[in-house]
């Protein structure tokens, strides 16, 4: 017999989570209508939350979260828990594939590595788990870079220029803007050559519980194993996986559908030209990013 659930802590949870923005001073009744629960029920609930200083009451009896659930957050290491939570799910991508599979987050307008798994005989990817990658040249950076507002991703553009890893690499200010502009529309970003020319990267987003871009997931392998069609399938498996990922993270979220990636004429499932024949360098040979001092 499993052990039971505790209804009380599910309730308070559920609570907190009406608060849909941090400066926003919501009632007792607007907070229970949120939570699907009576006013009586959400009225006390309040109470022992606002005791033990989950949430404040301030003018005319209205809530909002206190800093005690940020000063929580503060010891919660996102590159840590990915880890933990995917380890399975993306080794399992990893074997299926035959291919090398990373978690990434963004540090510094940098891709940080997180996680890295590779089948069995892979084509070697010369990264490791700690080590940074630029974003502007990477799947899982194209993912993070995409997720920024408007004035983020101006702000990323002047910190340096854009170096060019390999003849496909984006150099251009405003391709790059094309670039995030394709990747936000259709939910996932290719890294064609871009970063190492025998390479072909294809990566998606991880989602918070607020369906906020926490991380992202990638696959990668050798240029002719990387077929149109064998990267559409890559897709919606690095999607799967992505939110067997989230729901691990976030239990209490409701699991949403699986859409496979749209068809296209042109984009980046297309090939970009022929193959170039020269060697990949290794990431460790590639110049950093020059910043704007």
């Amino acid at each position: 017999m499993g052990t039971p659930t505790n209804n009380s802590v599910l309730k308070a949870f559920t609570i907190l989570n009406a608060f849909r923005e941090s400066d926003a001073w919501l009632s007792c009744t607007e907070i229970s209508q949120r939570a699907n629960m009576p006013i009586a029920s959400g009225h006390r609930l309040l109470q022992t939350l606002e005791q033990v200083g989950a949430v404040i009451r301030g003018p005319q009896g209205r809530y909002k979260p206190s800093v005690l659930l940020c000063s929580l957050s503060r010891k919660v290491s996102l590159e840590t828990i990915l880890p933990q939570v995917g380890q399975d799910s993306v080794r399992e991508l990893a074997n299926a594939f035959n291919l090398t599979v990373h978690i990434g987050v963004l540090e510094n307008g940098m891709v940080k590595y997180a996680m890295k798994a590779a089948g069995p005989s892979a084509h070697p990817i010369q990264t490791k788990v700690g080590s940074q990658l630029e974003a502007y040249c990477s799947g899982l950076g194209k993912i993070l870079l995409s997720a920024l507002s408007r004035e983020e991703f101006e702000a990323f553009l002047l910190e340096g220029d854009l170096v060019p890893l390999t003849v496909h690499t984006i150099t251009n200010g405003a391709c790059l803007r094309a670039e995030m502009d394709r990747v936000r529309s259709e939910g996932f970003a290719v890294d064609d050559r871009e970063a190492q020319l025998e390479v072909i990267c294809v990566a998606v987003p991880i989602f918070d519980n607020e369906n906020r871009v926490v991380a992202a997931l990638s696959a990668s392998d050798e240029v002719s194993r990387m077929t149109i069609g064998r990267q559409a399938e890559i897709c919606i498996a690095l999607r799967e996986c992505a939110q067997r990922i989230r729901c691990r993270m976030f239990p209490g979220i409701e699991k949403v559908s699986v859409l496979r990636p749209p068809q296209r004429g042109s984009g980046p499932f297309l090939a970009k030209g022929t193959r170039h024949s020269a060697a990949s360098r290794s990431l460790q040979d590639i110049p950093a990013r020059p910043r704007a001092s």
